[in-house]
């Protein structure tokens, strides 16, 4: 094992949402309380990070990390539109406090997935005011914990709009094909898209969606942040990071400032090089000339997915694969890093990188083969600064509950106790 230079970062990676609790003012607690919801569970407490941060930073470090990467959740610190609770910035700047007593970089997230429900009652990800609120909400933020931060990323996977769009159409034709299936006689119609959605009850929900959204949101349609997107909203997006990189900068011009983008390892078999090519351009490259001028970019990588003639391929054959149905291939970290680097010349950190799975054996053989990809790349000259894995801890994953481990630390749901795995200071032995 080769550790890296002092000075890399090496940390882990958590959502406000998916670790805090009671975010009552988000647009996914209004979701998860919905009648017919698409969460199997409601987030309620969470992993009660919002109160417990201490103790779990503490451990962070105590492993040898020494970067965290955690969001500042907009709903919280925005509840009403135009009314910020300092409070809640308080609550942020003692997190950051806590980073830095034991010795730990913190990066900050402003926007992990999750919104106030005000802004999506005023049209959401979709809308032109979104740029503003946006913008402002950023400027509030670093002029009261700017000082103390020297990274900040503005918008977690902004790109996901598109790739959810292409989800949602596959959704749609095997949909339609279950249905199909289904009226022929077959007893069971179901299959899975991405994140593990169940087609017959997706189709059962459907029918009450509309109705529960327009009772919470206004709208039968509430464009929020994960949803499929437009062309013109999956640009607002990158027009809403550019404005508040704006903001940002004129207040602290040395700030170090970027954008999180999912990205996969596009693999073309022979006859698939055009399905691969293009695929890059809609995740990637049609991005450029938004985020060309950014202090890194932060790289998010789990697996890769493979093209044939005929287009995009299941997962080979007898392939391992994890809790998310997501192929174990650890090395399609270091093939992104360097097909990012032919476009983007500026740093790079990798902001999330990890498997969901209950063997953690499985998760220290990733971590040593992710890292060795990220050595290879660097030994290359390309300027890696850093690794946050995802995620610190077993935590809230969106639809799938509390279901998925992806975490460093397990969490007992009843009393909340923590326990560092093995895995966890596997990631800090790497510190140099």
């Amino acid at each position: 094992m080769q550790k890296f230079a002092p000075g890399f970062l090496i940390g882990a990676s958590t959502a406000a949402h998916q670790v805090e609790g009671n975010n009552i003012h988000s647009d996914y607690w209004l979701q998860e309380q919905m009648p017919h919801s698409s969460f199997t569970e409601p987030s309620g407490d969470a992993c009660d990070h919002y109160r417990r941060y201490e103790e779990d930073i503490q451990l962070l470090a105590q492993a040898g990390l020494n970067a965290y990467r955690f969001s500042i959740e907009w709903a919280r610190v925005e509840p009403e539109e135009g009314q910020f609770d300092p409070k809640e910035i308080e609550h942020y700047r003692d997190v950051i406090r806590c980073c830095k007593t034991n010795g730990v970089e913190p990066i900050v997230t402003l926007h992990h997935f999750t919104s106030p429900a005000w802004l999506i009652r005023k049209g959401g990800w979709e809308a032109e005011s979104t740029v503003e609120y946006f913008r402002r909400y950023a400027a509030y933020v670093t002029e009261q914990l700017g000082g103390e931060l020297r990274y900040i990323c503005t918008i977690n996977e902004a790109n996901m709009g598109l790739q959810l769009a292409a989800i949602a159409k596959r959704f749609q034709l095997m949909a339609q094909q279950a249905a199909k299936a289904q009226a022929a006689g077959a007893k069971k119609a179901e299959g899975t898209v991405q994140v593990g959605m169940n087609f017959e009850k997706m189709m059962e929900n459907m029918k009450y969606a509309g109705e529960e959204n327009a009772q919470a949101f206004g709208t039968p349609q509430p464009q929020i942040f994960v949803n499929s997107r437009t062309p013109e909203g999956d640009i607002l997006v990158f027009r809403a990071h550019q404005a508040a990189k704006e903001a940002i900068k004129s207040l602290y011009p040395e700030m170090q400032v970027g954008i999180t983008l999912s990205l996969h390892d596009l693999q073309a078999l022979p006859g698939g090089e055009s399905f691969a090519a293009a695929e890059w351009e809609g995740e990637f490259r049609h991005y450029l000339p938004y985020i060309q001028e950014d202090d890194f970019l932060g790289v998010q990588n789990y697996t890769r997915t493979q093209y044939g003639p005929g287009g995009q391929l299941p997962a080979p054959e007898g392939a391992e694969l994890t809790q998310m149905d997501y192929e174990f291939y650890p090395e399609a970290l270091e093939h992104v890093i360097r097909k990012v680097r032919e476009d983007f010349k500026g740093d790079l950190i990798v902001t999330e990188n990890g498997i969901a799975t209950t063997d953690d054996t499985r998760r220290v053989e990733f971590i040593h083969r992710a890292l060795a990809g990220v050595q290879n790349c660097m030994e290359d000259g390309i300027p890696v600064k850093g690794y946050c894995h995802w995620s610190l801890m077993d935590n809230f994953e969106w639809q799938k509950g509390f279901a998925m481990q992806f975490g460093l630390i397990a969490v007992d749901r009843a009393t909340q106790t923590r326990s560092p795995k093995p895995s966890l200071k596997v990631l800090g032995s790497y510190r140099g």
